[in-house]
């Protein structure tokens, strides 16, 4: 009896920890692969999974900042989807690696050329992006998402600090410190010690290698001595052995 109510209630709390954060899992969301750094690249999924019993997700459009454009958006293609990129006049230029840069991507649409995302699946959208923005902590992607039976629900608002999170909120991404000492610094000291470890490694084969060839040498040595030594032997007592039959 004494097991079966605790079974009976760890079934009751699985179920209502499903209640809980099955609205969570329902949502357009985004998330790096990774970190999302400042002033640097990532690569985001926008998770996208279908909500209704009776219809599939034909279509996602997700808008991009305005307030913090971004120079570079690459879609990852995804099978069974057509992208379409909308780009958009800057009202300020941007200035990447010395170009200035007049327009930037606005909006990314992906659409089903079949069935979708089908009742109780989801499907992630990877797209690479930068460079990020170092004034900010989050970007807000608003998302329109489609399904088959023409109703369209719309991800647009915004989470508030300190409130309660909106029943249809926006996607968004939030962006980590800069990577310490700019770009690529923490692999090229990777690199320099696996050199520096090449190098001890080779300088002790040498080593090695040296010290084994000094042994192979004296053991010849040693070898043609004791053959002398042992032909003198057999000489002597040929001789010794004459002198006493004479």
């Amino acid at each position: 009896m004494k097991a079966s109510r605790i079974a009976a209630a760890g079934a009751v709390a699985g179920v209502a920890v499903l209640a809980v954060s099955s609205p969570c899992f329902a949502h357009v969301s985004v998330q790096p692969e990774g970190e999302a750094a400042k002033g640097g690249y990532a690569v985001v999924g926008f998770k996208v999974p279908n909500e209704r019993d009776n219809a599939s997700t034909t279509k996602l459009e997700v808008t991009f900042p305005s307030d913090h454009p971004l120079s570079s958006v690459q879609p990852q293609p995804v099978e069974g989807w057509d992208i379409k990129i909308t780009k958009s006049r800057l009202a300020t230029p941007l200035e990447v690696h010395g170009k200035k840069i007049n327009e930037a991507v606005s909006k990314v649409t992906w659409t089903a050329k079949g069935d979708g995302i089908q009742p109780g699946f989801f499907q992630k959208f990877p797209v690479s992006v930068g460079t990020l923005p170092e004034d900010t902590d989050q970007l807000v992607f608003k998302a329109l998402q489609t399904y088959s039976n023409k109703e369209v629900v719309r991800w647009i608002e915004v989470p508030q600090e300190g409130q309660e999170e909106p029943e249809h909120p926006a996607p968004v991404l939030a962006l980590t410190a800069p990577a310490e000492d700019g770009h690529g610094h923490g692999a090229a000291a990777d690199d320099k010690a696996s050199d520096d470890a090449e190098k001890a490694s080779a300088e002790t084969t040498a080593a090695s290698d040296d010290d084994s060839g000094g042994t192979d040498t004296t053991a010849r040595v040693l070898g043609v001595v004791g053959i002398v030594v042992g032909a003198a032997g057999v000489a002597y007592g040929v001789l010794a052995g004459r002198r006493r039959t004479a």
